[in-house]
């Protein structure tokens, strides 16, 4: 009972709408990869990737451990959806918050399941995290030659990605 009540009130608490800047709670039903999610929100779907971050894809080192990470974090629960917008090529990113506050992307860049993204600029924290986990060779930091999953995904046949 205390439970729904909480829920309730994040439902009443945040706007209904998707747009820059806004707040919204969402299912998750489906984690595709440790970083592209299915959300169901206002009677639809939408493919969600994590905001800021790239996972290894599925066939590289850690990125089945990436999908489960993210999975028992948030699968088939309800999450905070904020600031949902399309990026330049035309894909769904958002920040995706657990409903106690922590923010999906943070913590599997501290797990070391995923790399700050080339170019983010403004996230400094994001990137400290990244720093600690390489430091500290934590997941795919403890690979000698791990390689990014933009990079993977150039030397790839387009139909092997």
């Amino acid at each position: 009972m205390k439970k729904s009540c909480f829920l309730l009130g994040l439902l009443l608490a945040v706007p209904a709408m998707g747009t820059a800047g806004e707040e919204f709670v969402a299912r998750v039903i489906a984690v595709h990869e440790g970083d592209r999610l299915t959300i169901y929100h206002q009677g639809r779907k939408d493919i969600v990737y994590l905001r800021g971050v790239d996972c290894p894809e599925l066939k590289q080192p850690h990125g089945k451990q990436a999908k489960h990470a993210t999975a028992a974090y948030i699968g088939n629960r309800d999450v905070i959806v904020r600031d949902l917008k399309r990026n330049r090529q035309g894909q769904m990113t958002a920040d995706i918050f657990l409903l106690d506050g922590r923010q999906i992307a943070h913590e599997l860049v501290k797990e070391g399941l995923a790399w700050v993204q080339p170019g983010r600029a403004g996230d400094q924290a994001l990137k400290d995290m990244e720093e600690l986990a390489r430091a500290s060779g934590t997941g795919l930091w403890a690979e000698p030659n791990v390689i990014s999953p933009w990079k993977w995904k150039a030397t790839k046949p387009a139909h092997q990605n």
